[in-house]
């Protein structure tokens, strides 16, 4: 087996493990499965990038999707009660109009694919890119960088805000007495005041 031959392997095993793991979040039935298959999805999108020699890309897919993104769907899932019962994704209610998409996104990139004059590059040699991405983010573009850093900080601390929420204190009556709370409706059906009935004494 040739490099060539081993590298198309290689690809097209990853590109298959893809767009299975994507089929499979599509199609299930049980969203479990769906965020199960979901890692699939990542793991063969991250080995392409990492085929590609773009090994930052791929770290950042697997730091960022599979330790974080897919992290939090599965505690989300889990802690959620009794959603493993509920069979509520991808009913069979849009089937006919989705296909009618599928067959209709397919066919127009076929058509791209097969009518665009294709060239091939000559190949490169692989270089790392977290370094020239570093240089890249500590150099001319260190100011944006801050930027973004100060814009997460102010998301995250407003979310903090929103998640703690307000403490509300109750008002004082007109008696001083706070916590009584309001009495009871003396009213009848008629908006006419009600009298109380006395109360009877053993």
């Amino acid at each position: 087996m040739t490099t060539s031959l081993a590298g198309a392997v290689v690809f097209y095993a990853l590109a298959a493990l893809a767009v299975a793991g994507a089929a499979w979040v599509a199609f299930a039935r049980n969203i479990v499965h769906s965020a199960f298959a979901l890692l699939a999805t990542f793991f063969g999108v991250a080995g392409l990038y990492a085929f590609l020699s773009a090994d930052l890309v791929a770290v950042i897919q697997l730091l960022v999707y599979v330790g974080g993104i897919l992290i939090l769907i599965l505690f989300a899932v889990m802690l959620t009660s009794r959603i493993s019962d509920v069979k509520v994704s991808n009913r069979s209610v849009g089937l006919g109009l989705g296909l009618l998409v599928l067959l209709g996104t397919i066919g127009t990139m076929a058509a791209i694919a097969l009518r665009v004059p294709w060239g091939k590059a000559p190949p490169a040699t692989p270089e790392p890119m977290a370094s020239g991405v570093g240089d890249a983010l500590l150099g001319p573009y260190v100011l944006p960088f801050e930027v973004i850093s100060i814009l997460l900080l102010a998301a995250l601390v407003g979310a903090v805000t929103l998640a703690r929420g307000k403490k509300r204190v109750p008002a004082p009556t007109a008696s001083g007495d706070a916590a009584s709370g309001p009495g009871p409706d003396l009213k009848t059906d008629n908006g006419e005041p009600k009298t109380p009935s006395p109360e009877v004494q053993p």
